[in-house]
């Protein structure tokens, strides 16, 4: 029988004493797509990262791996994921080609086949002339790459990466894309966690997490087509009064974000223009926009992407 769904969860939660970091997530990962969790810090995704990738054990809810349970069979697996951390884990004293070797190693990976299978990594990231010199000798870009390697080189069928493009040059982290989507050609499932917004639109689909909250779910284009036509953006002296006075005579939705007006409309260049003909003498600022992820996440969550938990409250 043929397994469409990488990874499957139902009512996964997760508690660090008091602090709940994920609030009963249900969400399915197809086969073969490349799937982006994405939020801000705190949101929840470095737990969600730790419990598929078996660092840390189910407390509350279901999850599968191709079908594997991950509470009771890690050992399986593991054997069908490559885990690339945010945090470095390459041994800088030892060449690329002997990290790489190590890690084969672990997987019972030796003999022609391993070095069939290193050849074929370096050739594919581009680090082939690089397999005898040291790591620590490396750039940030290379590095990753061999992180990249070492993920691979058991040939997992499923391939997750914790912010993948941190420390990465925008040359380095176009680079990794590449590999990426050559690997998703392969039939990999890519999974990744990420705050950068840009990333994100890369996935095939993206769930937005929030202090713990499942808030969108959806691929990029139905996301942002989900808020409308456009956003309209006003810096004013008095946000709150200008907000009342939008919702008494234009009737729109109005908010105030981040000490700004925020508004989404249909017609945006006519609700432009009749703002400044309404309000022109007060707006120090406005701007028209067609929706951004950022936009998804400010509907779904009330505060901007970036602002702190605090401030929010």
């Amino acid at each position: 029988m043929t397994i469409r769904t990488a990874i499957s969860i139902t009512g996964l939660s997760h508690s660090y004493g008091e602090r709940q970091a994920l609030k009963s997530l249900d969400l399915d990962i197809r086969v073969g797509e490349v799937f982006a969790f994405l939020g801000p810090n705190g949101g929840g995704k470095t737990t969600l990262f730790r419990l598929l990738s078996t660092l840390i054990p189910i407390q509350q809810g279901n999850g599968t791996i191709f079908g594997l349970d991950l509470s009771r069979q890690q050992t399986d697996i593991r054997r069908r994921i490559g885990v690339v951390f945010q945090a470095p884990s390459l041994d800088k004293k030892l060449t690329v080609s002997e990290n790489i070797r190590h890690q084969a190693a672990l997987y019972g990976v030796t003999g022609a086949d391993l070095r069939r299978r290193e050849t074929g990594l370096l050739d594919q990231l581009g680090i082939a002339d690089r397999a005898n010199e040291l790591t620590e000798t490396l750039s940030g870009g290379l590095r990753r790459r061999v992180e990249l390697a070492k993920g691979m080189i058991h040939q997992p069928r499923l391939l997750l990466l914790d912010e993948p493009s941190t420390g990465l040059d925008p040359g380095a982290r176009a680079d990794l894309w590449q590999y990426l989507n050559q690997l998703r050609a392969a039939g990999v499932t890519i999974v990744l966690t990420t705050h950068l917004l840009d990333e994100a639109e890369r996935a095939d689909r993206i769930a937005i997490l929030d202090q713990g909250n499942l808030v969108a779910f959806d691929t990029p284009d139905n996301l942002r087509d989900s808020i409308g036509g456009s956003t309209i953006t006003i810096a004013v002296d008095d946000p709150e009064r200008l907000v009342r006075e939008i919702k008494t005579q234009l009737a729109p939705e109005a908010s105030v974000v981040d000490g700004r007006v925020r508004l989404e409309c249909e017609d945006g260049p006519d609700a432009l223009a009749r703002l400044l003909q309404e309000f022109g003498d007060r707006i120090q600022a406005i701007t028209l926009a067609k929706p951004t992820l950022e936009d998804v996440f400010i509907q779904k969550t009330g505060h901007r992407f970036w602002q702190d938990r605090e401030e929010a409250a």
